[in-house]
């Protein structure tokens, strides 16, 4: 039986795709478009520190945070789309710090950017349920 070798050749084009192209993420309806970001992106820029550049893309984690007020759900439960929710949360612990008047930038980003968010957040209307069972068990306790 011959003997078949196998040679392989070095491939040197590669075609690079854009990370965008890829990895596309399911739009929510808690995301504000680019162009409002564009407008408090210095705003929310300004709590970090500049020793080193940033690796995570503010706006996913504004996107992610808007989703988390909008949504009301538990941090570890943030979608696996958006960035790990531990960088997520840090962000939001820096943003949510009040100034010496008592607004947080992330107060002035919102509202600068025109985010209305819900009425009420899904944990908000569980503790109400939770609020108006414990006031009728009183109630019967008391009565």
């Amino acid at each position: 039986m011959p003997r078949v070798e196998l040679v392989l050749e070095p491939v040197y084009d590669l075609i690079i795709i854009p990370y965008d192209t890829w990895m596309k993420r399911t739009k929510y309806a808690s995301d504000i478009s680019k162009e409002k970001f564009a407008e408090i992106e210095p705003l929310l820029r300004s709590v970090r520190r500049s020793t080193k550049p940033t690796t995570i893309d503010l706006y996913e984690v504004f996107c992610a945070v808007l989703y988390l007020l909008r949504t009301g759900c538990q941090w570890r439960f943030l979608p696996g789309e958006f960035p790990k929710w531990q960088s997520v949360y840090a962000y939001w612990r820096k943003w949510n710090e009040p100034d010496q008047h008592g607004v947080s930038v992330l107060e002035q980003a919102l509202k600068k950017s025109g985010w209305r968010g819900p009425r009420e957040t899904g944990a908000q209307r569980l503790q109400h349920v939770l609020d108006c069972g414990r006031a009728k068990r009183e109630e019967y306790r008391h009565g």
